[in-house]
Order: structure tokens, then sequence, then C-alpha cells
């Protein structure tokens, strides 16, 4: 129906969109989620709606203007955490990302310290070290999988930053528990199960939706075994998130239950895990797929002392503007928070009735020519000649449901890139460009993508052309 039509019977006007039958629209969004969206723009400009079954539709929007009302609106317009309980599942019924309201602030302010200030920075060698492990055990000279490689450091990282994990028999185990679940999630099979109802179900001990009820079920308990040993000795004086959040007290005096622990937990490794390695792996392609930027960088990196202090990483414009351009042209999400209209609210000149299901389009928003001429092409130089608003740049969402582990991600961007650039040149085994592929929720490299590691060639401190 268009959508005037739907103005004069409903009272609310919604831009117009595609009229495709529903299942070849759910195919297209799983297996082009790229494409998807870029269609559907071209043809209905950058506003447009997904018509629902029934009375609830989708309207993406990406105008800079529009996603500042969005982001900016009183809180009480929208539900969000009912526009994500399909990943309840795998987070628990706590997690705050599907909370709301006061609860949804009041963990996400208990959360949110350690990820910001000198707590976060503390974790700095912790992310070097680490870095240097997994790739002292590359073989020179072969390849090796990139992506497998930076799921080994974000994991441990996260094992060991979040969880106080670096060794040991629970160690190994969860380490272990976590790949395979997490992998598992990722396939193409899982990946679309997401989005299609029927597959949510367990068809015998063997089928897709059975396993990974198994393998979440071994977490879980794992999880749960952690917690109890941690509060069994004395965790006042760790500095990992686990120890901190159960020190931390909401203002009533009160402190996070098991139950809660576990579910931010597992909220903090799936938001933390995946979405780092990836952005990790796309970087390493864009400085190998274009020499001038990786020149440009390994310049910027000779400026550095040998064992450099990591304030003086996290500083370097030429690595920061590299990795803030990775996030921009494939961002890891390619959709904020999805809100869910609560009461009628008019966005972008749009009159949205109660059960929309708001969809701010980070990849559209990130394609805008006016904003980033040319937006096809990586070029970090975009980020050294201007500052971008954050309803123009917004890798990580925005409003109250920006990503909390944001300056987190960042900084460990930074640390494993310098880390690893200061001892390794990585090398495409294959030069053909690399286009995205839907790995669950996020918009990833190909799974099989190989790189080849060599010794870096040292050199004398030269100037940074910028």
């Amino acid at each position: 129906m268009p959508s005037t039509l739907r103005a004069m019977t409903t009272n609310y006007n919604l831009p117009d969109g595609p009229k495709m039958p529903y299942y070849l629209r759910l195919i297209k969004f799983i297996a082009q989620p790229v494409k998807y969206v870029e269609d559907f723009a071209k043809v209905y400009g950058d506003t447009f709606t997904i018509w629902g079954r029934g009375d609830t539709h989708m309207v993406y929007f990406s105008r800079p203007q529009a996603l500042e009302q969005i982001f900016t609106a009183d809180s009480s317009h929208f539900e969000s955490g009912r526009g994500n309980t399909g990943l309840k599942f795998l987070l628990g019924d706590r997690s705050f990302m599907l909370a709301d309201g006061e609860r949804h602030q009041r963990q996400r302010q208990l959360l949110a310290p350690p990820f910001h200030g000198e707590r976060m920075r503390a974790y700095g060698e912790d992310i070097r070290e680490i870095a240097r492990q997994v790739s002292s055990e590359w073989a020179i000279g072969k390849p090796f999988n990139i992506r497998a490689s930076m799921q080994e450091i974000t994991l441990r990282v996260i094992l060991r930053v979040v969880f106080g994990l670096d060794e040991g028999p629970l160690f190994e185990e969860l380490r272990r528990s976590l790949t395979s679940l997490l992998d598992f999630i990722s396939s193409p099979i899982m990946s679309s199960a997401f989005f299609l109802r029927f597959m949510q179900r367990s068809l015998g001990e063997w089928s897709p939706w059975a396993r990974l009820l198994r393998q979440r079920q071994v977490v879980e308990k794992l999880i749960y075994t952690l917690i109890r040993e941690r509060r069994a000795e004395s965790y006042q004086n760790r500095q990992d998130i686990l120890s901190l959040m159960m020190a931390a007290r909401y203002d009533d005096g009160q402190p996070m239950s098991d139950a809660e622990l576990h579910d931010e937990l597992m909220t903090l490794l799936v938001a933390g895990h995946e979405t780092t390695a990836s952005a990790l792996t796309w970087a390493f392609y864009w400085i190998d797929y274009l020499p001038e930027v990786r020149e440009q960088l390994l310049q910027e990196l000779a400026t550095l002392d040998v064992n450099p202090d990591l304030s003086s990483i996290a500083k370097l414009p030429y690595l920061t503007a590299v990795c803030q351009e990775t996030l921009r042209i494939y961002p890891i999400a390619m959709t904020a928070f999805v809100r869910v209209v609560k009461t009628p609210i008019e966005i972008g000149g749009y009159q949205l009735p109660e059960g929309t299901l708001i969809i701010p389009s980070i990849y559209l928003a990130h394609h805008r020519e006016e904003v980033y001429p040319q937006p096809k092409q990586f070029k970090p130089e975009r980020f050294l000649a201007r500052q971008f608003s954050p309803y123009e740049y917004l890798p990580f969402g925005g409003g109250s449901r920006r990503c909390i582990g944001m300056a987190f991600a960042q900084y460990e961007m930074k640390v494993v890139l310098a880390t690893i650039l200061a001892d390794f040149q990585i090398s495409l085994t294959n030069k053909r460009p690399v286009r995205p592929v839907r790995r669950g929720l996020t918009l990833a490299t190909p799974t099989g993508m190989r790189m080849i590691a060599t010794p870096q060639v040292k050199r004398a401190n030269t100037p940074v052309l910028v």
C-alpha cells in the first residue's frame, strides 16, 4: 500500500519502501547485507520503510539530522531492549543490552567505569603482551588465517581483562568452549537462525539449535564456576572487570547477583570479541591492500621508541585515522540498536506510530557522498582533515545505547596494530579485493582470508607526512 494512502487511513505518514515478498527480502538481508540496504537506498532514498506484517514496520534512517533526533530523544519514547530480544537465548534475561529505562541506566552506570580512564589504560600492557604471544606463534613466510589470530588475541584479552583468567584448567576450558560456541553462532547456518524463527527449535539431539543450546550450557556452567570461585577468594585487590563488578554496588547498596554477573559477562564477551577481531582483520587487510597507507603508517610508527609508552601509541594521529576509517567503510554492526516506538514521535518529518521499529543505519550514514566524498575509497586522511559529528560517524551506535566498550575497543585496536606492525609485515596471499560477508549479526571479511608474516624492516625515525 503506498505511504500516502497509509497516511490517510492512519493519520501517520511513513516513507515509501520496497514491496518485495517477505521471504525474498529476508534471504537478501541475510545473504547480501550490504547490497540489501544499498539497493533500497538507490530506489527510495536515504529514508525508507520495510513494510512488515500487520502494523509493525521498520523505518531506516541515515540523515545526520534524523539520527540526532533519534539519539537525543527522551528514552521514554522507545523500547530498545525489546528490539533486541533475539539475543536473549545467548546473553540471558538480565543483560543490560535487553533492559530499558531506569534498569538499563542503573546497570550501565555500574559497568562503565572500567572501560574508561586510567583503569582502561592499565589493561594496555596485557593487550600488548597477548598480541606478542599470538603473533610469535606464526610461522614466518607461511600462510595463516588472519581472522583466527585476531579472534585468539581478542578472546585472550577478554579472558584476562574481563574474566581475570590467563592460565589454568578453567582458562583452557573456557577458551575452548567459548571459541566453539562463538564460531558456531557465526557460521552461515546459524547466522540465518538469528532471523528465521523456525530454525530456533530443537529438532532432535543433533539439530543445529540443539547443538547450540548444549554449547551454551557448557559455557554457562563454566562461568558460574568462575563466579563461585572468585567469590570464595579475596577479590577486592584484583583489577579484572569481573572482580570490579563484584565489588560495585547499586545505589541501594546491593551487589550484582550471580545471574546478573553471568549475563553481563556473556554480553561483554559477545559484544567485545567478534567485533574487535573483525575490525582488526579489516585493518590489516587495508594496510596491506593500499601500500601508501602502509607506508605512511610505518613512518609514523617509526617515530616511537623501541618499547613505546602506550599513551603515545593511543595519540598517534595517522594510526587513529586508520582505525577510524576501518570502522567507517565497513562498520562491524550495520545498524545501531533498534528502537521500538513506545509513544508516537516525529523523526525526519515522518510521524511514526507506536510499534514502529526505528533502524538507525550506520552503514548508509557512513557512505553519504556529501559527508564522505568517494565513500567507497579507504582514505584515513579524511579523519585528519576534519572532525565528524556523532550523527555522521557512529560505528558504535549513539545516544544512551552507544557501545559501552567504545573507548576500550579503539584502544585495543591501536595497541594490537602498533605491536604487531613493529615486528611483522603482514601481506595478503591473494591481492584481489575482499567484499564483506555476514558473520552472525556483524559484517566481516571472508572466513578463509589468509596472510603471510615476514620480519618487519626496521627503519630510522623519519618525519610523518600528513
